[in-house]
């Protein structure tokens, strides 16, 4: 596995589109006979390039293999809009080390709308940040992706996660069924991100949820610190890591199984993902999981 695919280390390079690539490159060549099923995402098969193909279809690697042209195959050829819904609320700020939940909020990001991208689908991306939200529309060329990396590159968290507004009139968009992505650390006051989420499951499109954790928050690795503040509130709690940590690894496994249970009743699809993850795998687990789901 290439150690670009660390997010420590992608966070060195600067352009959001080649990290996106990166990524992606290496999330295909492990896929091997795996499949994605559902709307969007997908990948099939390999056939032989015919005239007329779509050339953004070609698999350089397999020609460089094999001297042919061969074509990635979808089930699903039809696109589809995808929208990624990114919470930027000041929780992202949070550190694991030297990355944040913001930093792979972003790479996460880029590298599943530069995949979506190149099977043809539309991408549009929503912002929860500051009690506001921010939209780009989803459109599928390649300026349009330009712009949403830009947009990428640029964000940062701030304030708290976005108040409860008209979410059905924002995202019933077309007839069409759409996928939607949130990528999100679940921290929540008043259940407004579980309040979002119920109101775009009875959309019925498909929802995705990533849900980012800090390897230091699963295991109460704070060092010698003996307060910890709240990024959003500001209030500050007094700990003893010592005597409170058994406690606290009960508490944080009941809350993640009790976070996925609640979604997966919604028909949300629910993947947590550790921050020290490489993104490559953080795919292929995600991918393995979505298929097991609908064995």
């Amino acid at each position: 596995m290439s150690q670009l695919l660390d997010p420590k280390v992608l966070m060195a390079i600067k352009d959001l589109s080649l990290a996106a690539r990166t990524v992606i490159d290496g999330f295909m060549s492990g896929l091997n006979r795996s499949q994605m099923k559902g709307a969007g995402l997908e990948f099939s098969q390999y056939r032989s390039y015919q005239p007329g193909d779509d050339l953004r279809w070609l698999d350089w690697k397999m020609y460089a293999r094999s001297d042919r042209y061969y074509i990635r195959e979808s089930e699903m050829e039809t696109s589809i809009s995808v929208r990624f819904l990114v919470d930027a609320s000041n929780s992202m700020n949070h550190k694991d080390g030297d990355i944040s939940k913001m930093d792979y909020a972003r790479y996460l990001a880029a590298a599943l709308a530069y995949l979506a991208y190149m099977q043809g689908d539309a991408i549009g991306l929503y912002v929860f940040r500051d009690a506001h939200l921010y939209s780009l529309p989803s459109r599928k060329d390649p300026q349009h992706l330009s712009r949403l990396f830009f947009q990428l590159e640029q964000l940062q968290p701030a304030g708290r996660f976005t108040e409860e507004i008209h979410y059905k009139q924002l995202f019933t968009g077309e007839r069409r069924r759409e996928l939607l992505i949130f990528i999100t650390d679940m921290y929540q006051q008043k259940e407004e991100i579980s309040h979002l989420l119920s109101a775009l499951s009875a959309l019925q499109h498909e929802l995705i949820v990533f849900h980012l954790m800090g390897r230091n928050e699963l295991e109460m690795d704070f060092g010698n610190y003996a307060a910890l503040k709240d990024l959003e509130t500001g209030e500050t709690i007094q700990i003893n890591p010592a005597q409170m940590k058994r406690t606290y690894m009960e508490n944080m496994e009941q809350y993640l199984a009790a976070t996925r249970m609640q979604l997966l009743e919604q028909h949300i699809f629910y993947r947590m993902v550790p921050m020290d993850q490489p993104l490559d795998k953080a795919l292929r687990d995600f991918l393995n999981q979505r298929q097991r789901s609908e064995i």
